[in-house]
């Protein structure tokens, strides 16, 4: 290709019809002679020449081989032309697709999160309502506090909107004032209801007790996410939880996690990986992390007590024994299971009978999002 010819397509994009009757004037052919050379009538190449026609993988190799260019060439100049002549602004779609990146919208409306909208300006409209934002050209951000915010960049949609459904029900709810002195009395009495299941039903009205706002939102299909710890306000905490995992030791862990969180002051707290079998160990953690796991462990199980029953029963953990351990440091046996589990003591199939339900006993008493329960739009 010459150097004319070049220039030409890199400035702008012209007519494929142009683009070869610049090669043909440089070569010195007529439309009969590339048609003869080509094997195609004079009228399908006047066409090529005339843009009546566009251009084919099969005439981009033709053109090729006649000119000792690449296909491609041909292919690239026709799409550009072609590209460049439509005049419709498509700004729209993207906004379109900006919208359904942002949020699971499907999942939203069907839990009643958003209303079930006909059009994408009433979609937008129920969006920059449900994150309380004014514009959605970027993702919204998480109000933590007065001073700070995230834009909890790490997480997927399904999470993002899950914090805020959290937010948004937190804010109904009141509480006594909170005080940071107090917070060691409130774990007391926290970790004295972790020692009986049914005790659990108690958990919102004692942490609101103490200025904590708990609220319980059954996660979105896929959507790994355990709890979370944040702030309405500098003096206004809350805890969310999704009990993703239905069980006792998994539920008390993640509660004095964010517990943990709150009482350090740290701004805010997503967790996706506390329980189970998918649990990140705490040594692979960040600090702040790090500092959650082992002050909610040691909150429910003192460590010294642990290390001491482990080196008497290791490397067998006979059932009797961890219900009398359990009963001996006043805690739920299912919480002393799961510890075991995490350390890598038992496995995590072992002792399952004692990693009793607890669902239904938080969600009799907590603001509950999910599981059948639906909250009137006039309370939040």
């Amino acid at each position: 290709m010459s150097t004319n010819a070049s220039k030409l397509f890199d400035d702008r994009p012209i007519p494929p019809g142009d683009q070869l009757r610049l090669l043909l004037d440089e070569k010195g052919w007529t439309q009969d002679e590339l048609a003869t050379i080509t094997g195609r009538s004079r009228q399908h190449i006047n066409d090529l020449v005339m843009g009546r026609t566009g251009i084919t993988p099969e005439t981009a190799m033709v053109l090729a081989a006649a000119f000792g260019n690449n296909p491609t060439f041909w292919l690239t100049t026709d799409t550009q032309y072609r590209l460049s002549r439509v005049q419709d602004d498509y700004a729209h779609v993207q906004y379109h697709a900006h919208l359904f990146d942002m949020a699971p919208i499907k999942d939203m409306q069907r839990r009643g999160w958003i209303k079930d909208t006909k059009t994408i300006t009433e979609l937008d409209v129920e969006l920059k309502k449900f994150f309380g934002v004014a514009t959605l050209d970027e993702v919204p951000q998480f109000p933590i506090s007065t001073r700070r915010t995230d834009p909890l960049s790490d997480l997927t949609p399904s999470q993002r909107s899950w914090c805020f459904r959290a937010r948004q029900m937190a804010k109904a709810i009141r509480v006594c004032k909170f005080d940071v002195p107090r917070l060691g009395a409130a774990q007391t009495k926290l970790r004295a209801l972790a020692a009986h299941r049914q005790q659990a039903s108690e958990l919102p009205e004692i942490l609101g007790e103490y200025g904590i706002r708990f609220v319980v939102v059954e996660p979105i299909a896929g959507a790994k996410i355990d709890g979370a710890a944040f702030w309405l306000d500098e003096t206004s905490p809350v805890i969310a939880v999704s009990v993703r995992f239905d069980r006792v030791d998994a539920f008390w862990f993640t509660v004095m996690h964010e517990f943990a969180h709150i009482r350090h002051g740290d701004a805010i707290s997503i967790d996706t990986d506390l329980a189970g079998e998918e649990s990140i160990p705490t040594l692979l953690k960040d600090e702040v992390e790090r500092r959650a796991d082992e002050a909610a462990s040691a909150a429910l199980v003192p460590p010294d007590e642990l290390e001491s029953f482990i080196r008497r029963q290791a490397p067998l953990y006979a059932k009797p024994r961890i219900v009398q351990f359990a009963h001996r440091i006043k805690m739920h046996p299912g919480v002393i299971v799961g510890q075991l589990q995490y350390l890598g003591e038992i496995g995590y199939s072992s002792n399952r009978e004692m990693l009793v339900k607890i669902r239904d006993i938080i969600t009799s008493t907590a603001l509950t999002d999910g599981w059948g329960q639906s909250i009137s739009p006039n309370v939040l």
